[in-house]
């Protein structure tokens, strides 16, 4: 993987490890309609493509059962994370694009099969070990730590805290934290948690300003030291 020889995975192929890694880390179990959910596909054509990526031993599958990736599975996966995530960094660092701006753009470049312009991507930006949303990006052998952070509902009243990543990079949660100017790094007070609907009153700065429990469980935070 780390010379510039082509993957054998097509587009649509990348695709799908990708989905099949992130539903790997969010249930215990993934079923095929899952998949299906994730990808908006119907279930003939998830069905195809599964029976084609076990030929390749890219995952393991039988009808009825949970679908488990394969080590060279999960390793393409991450690779293709890499990737994904490096050019969102090198569009947020390099080109000046918002955060909000990036996935979509990622998406396309991904695919790009030069393993050389990726390191070469890696460099530049002095080998980041995280991306514009705080998610990890994995080494150039698909190798990463997945890291074990809470969500601001959880954290403690009348606490200082530091926005350190998101559990998603949606466009809309995206916007909707640029419009209340959070960012990752944004220190934060919990200033009142209401029991009712989990929503909470927080201090940006001098700015007050309520956040849903939907927002709250979207944000990973720390203790600010």
């Amino acid at each position: 993987m780390a010379n510039d020889s082509t993957l054998k995975t097509s587009h649509t192929q990348e695709n799908y490890l990708k989905a099949l890694y992130h539903l790997t880390l969010e249930k215990k179990e993934v079923t095929v309609n899952d998949l299906a959910k994730r990808l908006d596909l119907k279930m003939p054509s998830i069905t195809s493509m599964m029976q084609k990526m076990a030929n390749e031993k890219l995952i393991k599958y039988e009808k009825y059962k949970p679908i488990k990736l394969t080590e060279k599975g999960k390793k393409e996966a991450a690779i293709i994370i890499r990737k994904h995530r490096l050019t969102e960094m090198f569009l947020v660092e390099k080109m000046n694009f918002g955060w909000e701006e990036v996935h979509d753009i990622a998406e396309q470049i991904e695919h790009i099969q030069s393993q050389k312009f990726f390191q070469k991507m890696d460099d530049m930006l002095g080998h980041p070990a995280l991306d514009p949303h705080g998610s990890p990006i994995p080494d150039k052998y698909g190798n990463y730590k997945q890291l074990d952070q809470k969500t601001l509902d959880q954290a403690d009243l009348n606490t200082t805290v530091v926005v350190i990543g998101l559990t998603n990079s949606s466009d809309d949660l995206l916007r909707f934290l640029n419009s209340k100017g959070i960012k990752l790094g944004s220190e934060m007070v919990i200033v009142e948690k209401e029991p009712f609907d989990g929503s909470m009153k927080v201090a940006v700065g001098k700015k007050e300003m309520m956040l849903s429990s939907t927002v709250s469980a979207q944000l990973f935070f720390q203790v600010k030291k």
